[in-house]
């Protein structure tokens, strides 16, 4: 595995799964969404708080190669590393089933910032996120 700016642990649920017994692929979208709001978290900062000062990260595309399935009460890695492109943030993440790390997706998640209804070059999301 390659080193992450941030990973955290989760299982499966088996209301996730289709009837093959394997994770629906929407669901991966969730896991990705709810592993950036724990990042953000881990860094004192949260999309709340910034939609509450007139701030908001809106996903402008997002891209997932599926590898390996997830099935029901699987425990997993998901992982993600950020970089910035002008005036959009990259997030790379990637999910690993926990018993034998093999690679279960790979997204590719880019943002862009809204502030007061317009979008911005991202400057007030940077400076908070130390670009």
């Amino acid at each position: 595995m390659k080193e992450y700016l941030f990973t955290t642990e989760l299982e499966t649920r088996d209301y996730e799964c289709d009837l093959q017994g394997v994770v629906n692929n929407a669901n991966y979208q969730h896991y990705l969404e709810y592993t950036r709001h724990k990042w953000l978290q881990s860094r004192g900062q949260s999309f709340q708080q910034w939609h509450n000062e007139g701030i908001d990260v809106m996903l402008s595309e997002i891209n997932i190669k599926y590898k390996t399935p997830l099935h029901g009460q699987e425990v997993f890695v998901s992982c993600l590393n950020l970089h910035r492109e002008g005036a959009r943030f990259i997030f790379e993440q990637d999910i690993y089933r926990k018993s034998d790390m093999k690679l279960c997706i790979s997204a590719t998640v880019t943002v862009v910032s809204v502030v007061n209804g317009r979008i911005s070059k991202g400057d007030e999301v940077a400076r908070v996120l130390g670009f």
